[in-house]
């Protein structure tokens, strides 16, 4: 089910997009209109004739036919619309007349309703295409297509099938041509008449509510094929022509009638049954539901782009807020002093024989009293032994069977031999000063953890470079905001500290969730703690090199964030300080690590759908704004924790690909979660390719809060 739901939401999804996509955006151009040609292979009959032309039998001539004297047949073109043609409707309908419409299929898909009332009250449909191109410029199928699917809409709207045709961009029969000609030929052969205009209002032109009428007004009362528009623009002229038009008309002796009716012939349009017609509800049922679920999905990506646009603004603001009040409290001697208490280090280890060496020597050269005591899980690669080679001082190793990592940092937790405890990952390096940075703060009384700043080692490779930037701009820029909004989420267990006094408060470490790091930053605050961010405490940790590496960590993560709020959801309703997390805290870690992400592949899906059916260069326009804010907030973060910008580089390449994959994960730990299933611990690969902290060069001044990362 973690991989059936997913991939069937997306193809649903993507499915709706196409249809909508299908019926909103021209496959053909239509906007290209072929100029006048040459009219010799046209016959004679046809240019001098009526304006209707039955071509329908090909085994003899086309005929030409004409509307009787004193007789008007109104015509609509490139309906129906919502807003007009319903109002066209009513005004028929109250003065007594009827019309022929002639429909597109995008609009017929769209507006099923109004083609059904249309025919309901007796006006004609007829066929003008599915997407408005000039056949002119089109090849034999794709004629055919254009049909079909007009006429597949009208079935499913109304029920019916319609054998009148209207060609776009036409105008009279006499202006056809040797490249139009052959087109309306075609199209008779496929059972359609074909009904030109001898009177146009060209009320699309907007000339006034006179002009209008004067233009749709016959000469020598002679019948006539008026063209008007129910769609295009504003048609308010044409509402208020239209009832004084039919007044005046009929007040000089004309009768109003469909074309059918004009012709005294059988009506143009029949019922369809059976197949045909429950696939032409099928298809209008699906442009319905997926223009439905567009719109919703819209206004999703606007609640996204609201919340994703939230967030970069106060991360900025806050971090520079966060910035400012750290070095103003150095300069001004407002830092906590140097603590003297010794700090035990605790590293739970699990077959890390390729990277524990690294990490006890970094824990070697810290400038700060510590005891180290690394416990080892059931390891079967010696790491222990490892360890016990390496003969370092204040460094011992406690072994136990195989419990998982909060039974093995409890165990250490027992064994440690001083007030503060500092918890690292066995594939993680410290600075010399790290552990230092992570002590200080406990010199307030009402700080009960600390986070550090973990840092990915291995930045090289793509993937690597693509956490890089996740770890200093995501996960560098929320600490400081969450630090500011003192409802920090997570501590993360390659670099974190606590009082032993809080860890005895809420009972240590948990199993109950596979995040056990965000499981008891969430039970500190919920006991009145304050957790407060050290960006100078720097690990240096070694991040998935794989795809499939980095989705088992990932998956981990977001599985284990989603148990963890469930977990403490009772703090929304408590009151004091746990109520204050569950209120601000949980809000804030939903909407950000939760909702948003989950939400936001609508915006690459939208992307997508865009660049292939348009506006193209809207499209790329927002996309490429929301890249440039986002890169606003990555230089200033790597500037913040003086990076170099060279890894910046790949920050498109992580919008696309890397983004969609988290978006991915989050996906399949909700699908994990809503079935009722159990993920297990999953033990990650390690490589050792992060043997120290990368080379620091000394700080002249801590006030100056200058010391580069070489």
């Amino acid at each position: 089910m973690r991989y059936a739901l997913p991939a069937l939401l997306l193809l649903v999804m993507a499915g709706m997009l196409l249809v909508r996509g299908y019926v909103y955006s021209s496959f053909v151009p239509d906007h290209r209109v072929r100029p006048p040609a040459a009219t010799s292979h046209v016959p004679e009959r046809i240019l001098d004739g009526g304006p209707v032309i039955d071509a329908r039998d090909t085994s003899r001539p086309a005929k030409s036919l004409r509307i009787p004297d004193r007789t008007i047949v109104l015509t609509f073109d490139d309906g129906p619309d919502p807003k007009w043609t319903p109002k066209i409707l009513d005004i028929l309908r109250k003065h007594g007349v009827n019309a022929t419409f002639f429909i597109t299929g995008t609009n017929t898909s769209r507006n099923p309703g109004i083609v059904k009332r249309t025919v309901a009250e007796g006006n004609e449909v007829g066929v003008h295409t599915f997407d408005h191109p000039d056949l002119s410029y089109l090849k034999a199928p794709t004629i055919k297509r254009e049909l079909s699917q007009t006429q597949l809409a009208i079935e499913g709207a109304a029920g019916i099938r319609t054998a009148l045709f209207r060609p776009p961009y036409s105008s009279f029969a006499d202006a056809l041509d040797n490249k139009s000609w052959p087109v309306m030929r075609y199209v008779g052969s496929l059972g359609y008449i074909g009904v030109f205009d001898t009177v146009d209002s060209e009320d699309w032109q907007l000339p006034g509510v006179e002009k209008i009428i004067d233009n749709a007004t016959p000469r020598h009362g002679k019948g006539a094929v008026v063209l008007m528009h129910d769609f295009g623009g504003d048609r308010s002229e044409t509402l208020k022509a239209l009832p004084r038009y039919i007044d005046l008309m009929r007040s000089r002796g004309y009768r109003f009638k469909t074309v059918t009716q004009a012709l005294g012939a059988p009506s143009a349009q029949t019922p369809v049954r059976g197949t045909e017609k429950l696939k032409g509800k099928a298809f209008v049922a699906a442009v319905t539901v997926s223009d439905n679920v567009t719109k919703g999905l819209i206004g999703c990506i606007a609640f996204v782009g609201v919340l994703v646009v939230g967030r970069f603004a106060l991360m900025l603001v806050l971090a520079f807020v966060h910035a400012r009040r750290t070095r103003r409290r150095e300069r001004g001697g407002g830092a906590p002093p140097p603590l003297a208490e010794p700090a035990t280090v605790l590293v739970p280890a699990y077959n890390e024989s390729k990277c524990i060496a690294n990490t006890v020597r970094s824990l070697g050269g810290s400038e700060h009293p510590i005891e180290v005591i690394v416990i080892d899980d059931g390891s079967t690669d010696g790491t222990a032994d490892i360890v016990e080679g390496l003969r370092l001082p204040n460094v011992r190793v406690i072994r136990q069977h195989n419990a998982g990592k909060p039974a093995a940092l409890n165990n250490g937790i027992r064994h440690a031999g001083y007030g503060i405890v500092v918890m690292m990952d066995g594939d993680t390096v410290f600075e010399p000063s790290t552990v230092g940075e992570l002590v200080r703060p406990f010199a307030d009384p009402a700080v009960g953890a600390v986070s550090g700043n973990a840092k990915v080692g291995n930045r090289d490779s793509l993937i690597g470079a693509w956490q890089h930037i996740e770890y200093v701009m995501g996960f560098g820029l929320d600490r400081r905001m969450y630090d500011l909004l003192r409802c920090m989420p997570t501590i993360p267990g390659a670099c974190g500290a606590f009082r032993m006094e809080t860890l005895r408060q809420v009972g240590g470490m948990s199993d109950d969730t596979l995040a056990e790091d965000t499981d008891i930053t969430m039970a500190v605050h919920r006991k009145g703690w304050q957790v407060v961010y050290a960006p100078e405490a720097r690990a240096w940790t070694e991040a998935p090199d794989s795809v499939r590496q980095l989705w088992s960590q990932r998956y981990r993560w977001c599985y284990g964030t989603m148990q963890a709020m469930w977990k403490h959801r009772r703090a929304v309703v408590e009151r004091g300080p746990s109520g204050r997390f569950g209120r601000v805290g949980l809000p804030f870690v939903a909407a950000f690590m939760v909702v948003a992400p989950l939400l936001a592949p609508l915006i690459d899906l939208f992307l997508l759908y865009g660049l292939v059916f348009g506006p193209t260069g809207k499209t790329v326009a927002s996309w490429l704004s929301l890249l440039a804010i986002q890169l606003v907030c990555a230089v200033y973060a790597f500037r913040l924790d003086r990076e170099p910008m060279r890894h910046l580089i790949a920050l498109p390449l992580q919008q696309l690909l890397y983004r969609v994959l988290m978006y991915v994960v989050l996906v399949q730990s909700w699908v994990t979660a809503l079935t009722g299933g159990r993920l297990r611990w999953q033990k990650l690969r390690r490589s050792g390719v992060v043997a120290s902290a990368p080379a620091v060069t000394a700080r002249r001044d801590r006030a100056e809060d200058r010391r580069p990362v070489a």
